[in-house]
């Protein structure tokens, strides 16, 4: 059994050296990272993964963005440490944290990544979307968590303005869940080029 429970501010040295072993260095210079700069994360969506023995196997954040007046959780980075990757923990972690943002109202999510991976979990090309420079367009990926909530939105992602964290009358995040160890392992290897 793993032990999935929203990061405490206790967890963040592990969560960040986990970040720097599974990510070249310099990963902060990207992109993505002056979406994320000064802006608070969406604290109840940013989750860790603990295996029996309390040893931090993988981790994944969201932070609030915005496309116009179009409020966008941008997924990124989640990681899993190098021993475990292909055991299927980042799949749990993925689809536990979407199910999580679904159930606090949240309409879209926005990440930058690679397709093959992340259209498992349903995420597809967003043409109409732009992301900071340097970005490959091919790799600006949205998944929807409400129908229709990705039409009609286009233009530039910026950095959120404010702390909004939820959406208006949502229900909190939700305590440490336990969940079994993947059944199968199938492709389940962390995009490593993904821009965090």
């Amino acid at each position: 059994m793993f032990e999935i429970c929203p990061e405490t501010p206790a967890d963040e040295p592990e969560v960040e050296a986990l970040y720097d072993l599974c990510f070249a260095p310099g990963r902060t210079a990207l992109s993505s990272y002056r979406l994320r700069d000064g802006v608070p994360r969406v604290a109840d969506l940013c989750l860790v993964l603990r295996d029996p023995h309390g040893q931090l196997m993988a981790a994944i954040r969201y932070w609030p963005a915005r496309i116009g007046a179009r409020r966008v959780l941008l997924l990124g980075p989640i990681a899993v440490h190098p021993t475990a990757q292909g055991e299927g923990l980042g799949g749990l972690l993925m689809r536990d944290s979407l199910s999580r943002a679904r159930r606090m109202r949240f309409s879209r999510v926005l990440l930058v990544g690679d397709a093959p991976y992340y259209s498992r979990f349903g995420f597809r090309r967003l043409d109409d979307v732009v992301m900071p420079p340097p970005t490959n367009p091919d790799r600006v990926l949205g998944l929807e968590l409400r129908p229709g909530a990705w039409v009609g939105v286009a233009g530039l992602v910026t950095r959120a303005p404010g702390a909004v964290t939820r959406p208006p009358n949502a229900p909190q995040g939700q305590p440490c869940a336990m969940v079994a160890s993947p059944k199968e392992a199938v492709h389940d290897t962390i995009d490593p080029a993904a821009d965090r």
